[in-house]
C-alpha cells in the first residue's frame, strides 16, 4: 500500500516546495535585483522619513494640499465589530463601494461632494474623478484636470500666484506607462511634497 501512494506523496511534497518555497523566493529575489524601489513599497521620503507609497492614496483635508479621489474603503468599528465604518485609504481592505449607477446613497453623494467643489471653484467643470472611487479605493493619482481644478484653493491657501501653483502642477505630470497604457496622471502625495518644497 504504501509502495502505491509513495509517488504520489513525493509530487505532492515537491510540488508544495516548488511552487510554496521555491518559486516565491526566486521571485523575490528577481524583484529585489531588478526592481528595488518597487519591492520595498515604492516608498516616498522625506527628509529621510518614510511619509508614503507612491502605489497608495492618503487623505488630505487640509486646504493648502491637493487632494485624491474620495475612497470607499472601511475598516471595522472599534464601538461595534459587527459594523464598518469609513476608513479613507485603508490598504488592508482595499475594495470599490459596489454601489450601482443608480444608486440613492452612491447619486447623494456625489451631489454632495459636487455641490462642495463648486463652490471651491464655480467657473470650472468638476472633473469625475474628484467624485468618483476607484475600484480600489486605494487610487494614489488623479488626473491633471483634477489637480487643475484645485490650483484656486492651493493658491488662496498658500498665498501663492495661481501660475506658480499650475507649473508646479504641470511638472508633476506623469506620461502614460510607455507612452500607451493609461492616462497622463499626477500622483497626489509627489505633488503635495513639491508643493511643500516652494511655500507655506
Amino acid at each position: 500500500m504504501l509502495r502505491e501512494i509513495r509517488p504520489a506523496i513525493v509530487f505532492l511534497i515537491g510540488l508544495v516546495a516548488m511552487t510554496g518555497l521555491i518559486y516565491p523566493l526566486a521571485m523575490t529575489g528577481a524583484a529585489q535585483v531588478l526592481f528595488p524601489y518597487q519591492a520595498q513599497g515604492s516608498l516616498i521620503e522625506r527628509n529621510g522619513k518614510v511619509v508614503g507609497s507612491s502605489l497608495i492614496g492618503q487623505q488630505f483635508s487640509e486646504e493648502k494640499y491637493f487632494h485624491g479621489r474620495p475612497s470607499a474603503t472601511t475598516a471595522l468599528d472599534p464601538q461595534d465589530p459587527s459594523k464598518t465604518i469609513p476608513a479613507p485609504y485603508n490598504a488592508t481592505n482595499s475594495m470599490g463601494s459596489n454601489l450601482g449607477p443608480t444608486n440613492k446613497v452612491l447619486a447623494d453623494r456625489i451631489k454632495e461632494s459636487m455641490d462642495v467643489l463648486k463652490k471651491e471653484n464655480p467657473s470650472a467643470n468638476v472633473p469625475v474623478d474628484l467624485v468618483t472611487a476607484s475600484g480600489s479605493g486605494l487610487d494614489p493619482d488623479i488626473s491633471p484636470a483634477a489637480a487643475l481644478f484645485q490650483v484656486p484653493r492651493v493658491a488662496r491657501a498658500r498665498n501663492l500666484p495661481e501660475a506658480r501653483v499650475r507649473s508646479v502642477v504641470e511638472s508633476t505630470i506623469a506620461a502614460p506607462t510607455l507612452g500607451i497604457f493609461g492616462e497622463p496622471r499626477i500622483n497626489v502625495l509627489q505633488l503635495n511634497l513639491a508643493m511643500d518644497k516652494i511655500g507655506s
